[in-house]
């Protein structure tokens, strides 16, 4: 077996246990919003989440799908094992940058997966914006299949949700997520390894729209870690540029 295909495979049982994702817990839901969430594993050992926006297209952050490695989805046969499915195409957002996502200043990180196949019992979410102005108190929800336990990757795998609210100076460049119990001082509820890529739901009148993704995460007062503040990168600049890729990969949105 080649080296790349033993590495995914190794990330892929790293998150196939059935655990708590999002640190601090959160509501499983393989239901409903659930339904579009789909787990995402690199070559180099690392794993993030992802959400279909059409039959065959992943919206996810560009952080997580770098050039130089190989990436797939996980998906489960009848049998409820893992099995890996084939990216056929990755885009990165030209405006991303490395370095600004890592000092947790706002960038376009934003990525779409093209795939070869739909990934099984799994369904498309619309995508839009943040009803602006955006509100300090305003309410989002976010999933993904992160850890529970910070640095312990067999506490992810399982989708789960959790609703946070604004904190801070929010706006079309970046938003800042703090559980509401909390509010980012304590130890909470919050994105964590593995949630990147996240999406980030709004209610609308007709049900749920992804509004943003998941970007980067931090420990109770800004601290390194989880449980803390929750990144957020809003759609609001970047739906144009999701239409037009989507389009150029043979999807309407």
């Amino acid at each position: 077996m080649k080296t790349t295909s033993i590495l995914l495979l190794t990330a892929v049982l790293l998150v196939a246990a059935p655990a708590k994702a999002i640190v601090g817990g959160g509501t499983p839901q393989a239901e409903g919003v659930g339904r579009s969430v789909v787990t995402i594993v690199g070559s180099r050992g690392n794993f993030c989440t992802g959400s279909l926006i059409a039959p065959r297209l992943v919206l996810t952050v560009a952080h997580c799908v770098q050039p130089g490695a190989d990436y797939k989805i996980v998906a489960y046969g009848a049998d409820g094992k893992p099995e890996l499915q084939n990216v056929r195409a990755v885009a990165i957002h030209p405006g991303f940058n490395m370095q600004a996502m890592q000092t947790h200043r706002a960038t376009a990180d934003v990525a779409l997966l093209q795939l070869e196949i739909p990934p099984k019992g799994k369904s498309s979410l619309p995508i839009g914006a943040p009803q602006i102005p955006i509100q300090v108190g305003s309410r989002f929800t976010i999933a993904g299949i992160g850890v529970t336990v910070r640095g312990d990757g067999k506490s992810g795998g399982v989708v789960r949700v959790a609703g946070l609210v604004v904190t801070g100076q929010p706006g079309t460049f970046q938003i800042r997520l703090v559980d509401p119990v909390t509010n980012g001082v304590r130890d909470g509820i919050g994105a964590c390894t593995g949630d990147s890529g996240g999406p980030v739901f709004e209610d609308k009148p007709n049900g749920p729209v992804i509004v943003g993704v998941i970007s980067w995460s931090t420990g109770p007062n800004g601290s390194a870690g989880c449980g803390g503040l929750t990144g957020v990168t809003p759609l609001t600049l970047y739906r144009d540029w999701i239409v037009q890729t989507a389009r150029q990969f043979g999807a309407a949105l």
